[in-house]
């Protein structure tokens, strides 16, 4: 199929790409992964590109735990978790994206994880034990397609815990992926970003936003150079200005 990601995307950036359809749990070589698209730049030439079919969205409840289609989005889980008064997900209604790609990221917000319901994931066609996945803050050692996730059912939606992220939730107006960088340890990237006077900085089409210095948005009309030229101009101010080497928590794929 083919998928304009200048439409597609959360950020606006990029063309038309073809993009396979994966119907089947199987090994599957070289693959980069679309999901929706939230928190991916993706080049207009960008190859290997894949997308999960329609089969995987949906959530299941074997009893000792659920079983939850990669394709599946972040607010039908987080509504299921929330009708049911289970634990564990009650940050997720203020992050975008689908299962895949949030197992992948160890999506999360302050110190609640996507790795604290994991109980397995089927990677390529085998489940894998959420102790072998190397969860750590905002990644994870997950080689390969995520195609379904057997979840924790833990009683007790925690209301306090919900009203907290709900407190945190931000969505600039302009089109985005959300953080650009993760937080190095002990700090934020959003306070070294606005020190090297990259608050409301823009280049072309493409910005950091005013309200929030660690949202790379696109102002009308960005590209892709742009958005790479810009990503690498703010990891050269704050290295040289504070020795930090910033990482990136959008993916890229060219």
């Amino acid at each position: 199929m083919l998928i304009d990601f200048s439409r597609y995307s959360s950020v606006k950036i990029g063309g038309p790409v073809q993009v396979r359809v994966l119907d089947e749990c199987a090994p599957y070589v070289g693959v980069q992964m679309v999901g929706l698209a939230n928190n991916l730049l993706v080049a207009p030439e960008a190859k290997n590109l894949a997308i999960l079919s329609k089969n995987f969205d949906y959530i299941a409840d074997l009893g000792t735990h659920l079983e939850v289609g990669a394709r599946t989005n972040a607010q039908k889980l987080f509504s299921y978790y929330k009708n049911h008064d289970l634990q564990g997900l009650e940050f997720l209604n203020a992050l975008p994206g689908s299962v895949g790609g949030l197992m992948k990221m160890n999506a999360g917000m302050k110190a609640y994880e996507m790795k604290e319901v994991v109980e397995a994931l089927n990677i390529n066609g085998q489940w894998v034990e959420a102790a072998d996945l190397g969860f750590a803050y905002r990644t994870s050692n997950i080689q390969g397609v995520v195609f379904k996730a057997r979840l924790k059912k833990v009683k007790g939606f925690r209301e306090s815990v919900f009203q907290e992220c709900q407190r945190l939730r931000f969505h600039p107006k302009k089109p985005s992926f959300g953080s650009c960088f993760k937080n190095p340890v002990g700090d934020f990237a959003g306070r070294l970003l606005e020190a090297v006077g990259l608050r409301g900085f823009r280049l072309g089409g493409v910005g950091f936003s005013q309200k929030h210095a660690n949202f790379l948005i696109n102002l009308g009309g960005g590209d892709f150079d742009e958005a790479l030229k810009l990503i690498a101009l703010a990891k050269e101010r704050v290295f040289n200005a504070f020795g930090i080497a910033l990482e990136e928590e959008v993916c890229i794929y060219h």
